[in-house]
């Protein structure tokens, strides 16, 4: 399916290293964001109290959160839990606080705004069980970027599994520069859209990668510049049906999703914006820059002669 197909080949490699220059500008300003202002971790990852409380009728969350906002806690989190009565609050840590004492002051502030709230449990979350979420989060975007390397290295060829892990890579400091930049808060969430990104990046990486193998067989005569210019401006049509279809649902959840959801859509938008320029506009240019060439990616003419004679 195509909206519109552009006859004439746009030259992206002309004007290759420009926008890798303008990449390589916003990942170092990223990696300086998070070198000196760091993430600001959630309370999934440092630590904190949670308390699980129950209403009489459905929750009105804009309630909750203003009777928790005068008592001056900090950063929190309200958001729906199993059932339409039932809401999940997340308090950060409070030094010279106990978890009990914390919990009831958000009860006494909940029972004074509505009185049919009733206390379902409270739980401790240390900082060490936000220490092991850090891990684990970290080895999972480890195993995820292993796995697109060994992928594409054996569906395509070497330079396009480091061209595209690179790529992709460079989608994922930019969110969290993002983030350490404006201090918005890194939830696990978050981290669950960042990892969705790195597999919705590569997708795109993969269709290019796809299209300029398919080109180098069908245009002998070509350059590899031309092959690739050819291949990007041929998946135009498609890369807008795609990722416009795909930001339209992530903005209407960034919009009307609510407050739990907000930064999980907010890393998926920067992601998706970022993963369309990425795959051709840094991916591409680098598979070009390590000397791809037509024999790389198709058998010699003799080899296939030779491999239909043999039995």
């Amino acid at each position: 399916m195509e909206f519109f197909r552009i006859r004439r080949d746009i030259p992206f490699m002309r004007h290759a290293l420009t926008f890798n220059v303008i990449s390589l500008v916003t990942f170092l300003l990223a990696v300086g964001f998070l070198a000196f202002r760091g993430l600001n971790f959630g309370i999934d990852f440092r630590g904190g109290t949670v308390i699980e409380v129950q209403y009489a009728h459905p929750v009105d969350f804009n309630r909750v959160r203003g009777a928790i906002d005068k008592l001056e806690l900090g950063e929190f989190s309200a958001q729906a839990f199993g059932r339409s009565d039932t809401a999940l609050i997340r308090l950060p840590l409070k030094e010279g606080t106990s978890s009990a004492a914390l919990s009831e002051r958000v009860m006494a502030a909940l029972k004074a705004d509505d009185p049919t709230v009733t206390q379902q449990r409270v739980e401790f979350v240390g900082p060490q069980v936000g220490r092991e979420l850090y891990e684990k989060g970290a080895l999972a975007l480890l195993v995820v970027c292993l796995g697109i390397v060994g992928y594409l290295a054996l569906r395509f060829e070497w330079r396009f599994a480091v061209a595209a892990i690179v790529a992709n890579l460079h989608d994922v400091i930019i969110i969290l520069g993002f983030f350490a930049l404006f201090q918005w808060e890194f939830s696990l969430p978050v981290l669950a859209a960042i990892l969705a990104v790195l597999g919705y990046s590569v997708n795109e990486s993969v269709v290019i990668a796809d299209r300029i193998r398919e080109n180098f067989r069908k245009m002998r005569k070509a350059s590899v510049t031309e092959v690739i210019d050819n291949a990007i401006t041929s998946t135009m049509s498609r890369t807008m049906i795609t990722h416009g279809s795909t930001l339209l649902m992530v903005l209407s959840i960034l919009f009307f999703g609510g407050e739990t959801l907000h930064y999980f859509a907010l890393a998926l938008t920067i992601g998706i914006c970022f993963g369309i320029y990425s795959s051709v506009l840094v991916m591409a240019p680098l598979v070009m820059w390590m000397g791809v060439s037509r024999e790389d990616l198709v058998k010699p003419e003799r080899k296939l002669a030779a491999d239909k004679i043999l039995p």
